[in-house]
């Protein structure tokens, strides 16, 4: 019209008001839907941060075995590489080469192994590195829903404790082990598998996950295409096991991949509820061990070709 007043158009919503609108209307979903996946973890892997500070700051380390692997790792040092002449305060080494060399590392960066303090922010970082990439296994399933995230890391002390309280090795192992699965997930067989042997290089019950990982590679490869990718796992090992190999190679494959190493009682968490008779009877870790392959042959058969 003529002289009137021009009305102004109704401009459209931002993308980002209309995310935040839909989000507000499905709030009572958010922790069961799993399009929030993201959202959900983003905002407990950045809770774990402030949670990890607080458990350092404010809970008592825990002295078990770090002083243990320290005087290790200082053996070698020194010029030791005969391992059934390498020992600490809870008794001789029992771990291949990859933890003598990770944990080599550690003991320069903190001082020689003095700087706890800093140990236990290292191995916060490990957490929290873990915790992403299983966060990623979770999400690329799409069948998870968020409220599960709560109870994979917020709600369990005892994962706190074993990274940032203990400073065990478990958690170095479990972090190679959870980023091989994810090079898996993408199709990096070559590099998974590597990364997956050197994870077993810093504790031997990685090699719990073999059975599945062979399962995969055969399914995945035939089996004259797997030999080079497990060829590849056992180079891993020999190169970094080499110098201790030269010196002394019973001694190492005995000490470092020793299947019949007696587990104490006294340290036991999931099985404390037995006697202590029976934790330590051979039939008992037969039987363990029958049930375990068992299971993976159950999953073989009717879960992992379905």
């Amino acid at each position: 019209m003529a002289g009137g007043v021009r009305r102004k158009s109704p401009s459209s919503p931002s993308p980002l008001w209309g995310k935040l609108h839909t989000l507000w209307q499905d709030k009572h979903l958010v922790l069961f839907k799993t399009e929030y996946t993201l959202l959900v973890v983003s905002i407990l892997w950045l809770l774990e941060i402030g949670i990890n500070v607080w458990v350092i700051q404010k809970v008592a380390y825990t002295e078990i075995d770090w002083k243990a692997y320290m005087d290790e790792v200082e053996g070698v040092i020194n010029g030791t590489y005969d391992y059934t002449q390498l020992k600490g305060d809870t008794g001789p080494l029992v771990y291949p080469a990859g933890f003598v060399y990770f944990f080599t590392a550690l003991y320069y960066i903190t001082s020689h192994g003095v700087n706890i303090r800093l140990g236990q922010y290292l191995f916060a970082v490990f957490y929290l590195i873990t915790l992403l990439l299983v966060f990623r296994i979770y999400y690329r399933t799409k069948k998870v829903p968020p409220y599960v995230f709560f109870f994979v890391c917020c709600a369990s002390y005892r994962i706190h404790s074993i990274f940032v309280l203990r400073l065990f090795n478990d958690p170095v192992a479990m972090m190679l082990l959870f980023a091989a699965v994810n090079l898996f997930i993408d199709g990096y067989w070559i590099l998974g598998c590597g990364l997956y042997s050197l994870a077993v290089s810093v504790k031997m019950n990685v090699l719990l996950f073999a059975p599945g990982l062979l399962f995969l590679l055969v399914s995945e490869f035939g089996l004259i295409g797997t030999i080079p990718k497990l060829s590849l796992c056992a180079g891993v090992q020999l190169l970094l096991g080499l110098p201790f190999l030269l010196e002394n190679p019973i001694g190492y494959l005995s000490r470092a991949f020793d299947l019949g190493r007696q587990f104490m009682f006294k340290w036991t968490v999931n099985w404390r509820f037995l006697p202590e008779w029976l934790f330590l009877n051979r039939y008992f870790h037969l039987l363990l061990l029958a049930a375990h392959l068992l299971t993976l042959l159950l999953f073989a058969l009717h879960r992992w070709k379905r």
